[in-house]
């Protein structure tokens, strides 16, 4: 049975009929008394944002998803940082700060390669194809910090979408036409063809050795190896919708269970 007082503070579980979310103010005081103590006494509490998740993960209260969900949401260098210190496979990549060390960035990559904007970027929006010098300059103009990635000559990859620790689901993204991307939200197409077993199950690995229960992880193919690309926290449903699944019941179903 569901506890009493199911408590969130971030937007994600609004409409969920048996969650009573309570919104994100800057000062707990500002909270009304009675909610207050609704949020500091309830067992757990859901989506409680990267301010309130480092708060109550410090005092020990449960929470969901977990604050390594927020703590590496938006930021390839930590994750990245991760992935090597977990022998995690995922592409070469190498970060450059500063004058002296982004002009030695052609010495480390050849073209074309891969340049991200490292923190704060989503849905391929900061993600560029280098395929000569003048690339590179634009590029760097747009950042402080060089995040460079070998280039996989791929047209597709793969989203696995992790709730809790089940795998909800995963589903090809295609590239379409010449955009090197493979975001939805660039026109990239989704395909339910069979995934490979040995990619899911990179999938829950990744999610089991960095805590990440509220994820969708995307992993690509070359030359038969899978490799671990990024983490996405905010993560759209548009594979959910494909197949049938609503969002807010899928949570609501989850809460009740027990399973996150």
């Amino acid at each position: 049975m569901m506890q009493n007082n199911v408590i969130a503070l971030g937007s994600r579980l609004r409409k969920c009929k048996n969650v009573i979310t309570v919104g994100v103010f800057p000062n707990l005081s500002d909270y009304p008394q009675e909610i207050s103590f609704l949020i500091k006494s309830a067992s757990k509490i859901y989506y409680p944002t990267s301010l309130y998740g480092e708060l109550f993960n410090t005092m020990g209260k449960n929470i969901f998803p977990s604050y390594s969900n927020y703590a590496y949401a938006q930021d390839k260098i930590k994750q990245t940082a991760l992935f090597e210190l977990l022998d995690i496979p995922h592409p070469r990549t190498k970060i450059f700060y500063g004058t002296k060390q982004k002009k030695k960035i052609t010495d480390y990559f050849e073209f074309p390669f891969i340049a991200k904007i490292a923190r704060g970027s989503a849905k391929g929006a900061g993600v560029f194809l280098i395929k000569n010098y003048d690339d590179l300059y634009i590029y760097l103009s747009k950042t402080h910090v060089a995040y460079i990635q070998e280039y996989l000559p791929i047209n597709r990859d793969i989203r696995v979408l992790i709730i809790g620790e089940k795998i909800i689901c995963s589903y090809w993204r295609i590239a379409q036409n010449n955009e090197f991307r493979t975001n939805v939200s660039l026109g990239g197409k989704i395909s339910f063809d069979p995934i490979p077993q040995s990619v899911n199950e990179l999938a829950l690995y990744t999610a089991k050795k960095t805590n990440w229960n509220d994820v969708g992880i995307d992993i690509c193919i070359y030359k038969d190896k899978a490799y671990v690309i990024e983490a996405n926290m905010k993560y759209g449903h548009e594979g959910l919708k494909k197949l049938g699944i609503d969002y807010i019941n899928l949570m609501d179903s989850l809460i009740k269970n027990g399973e996150i």
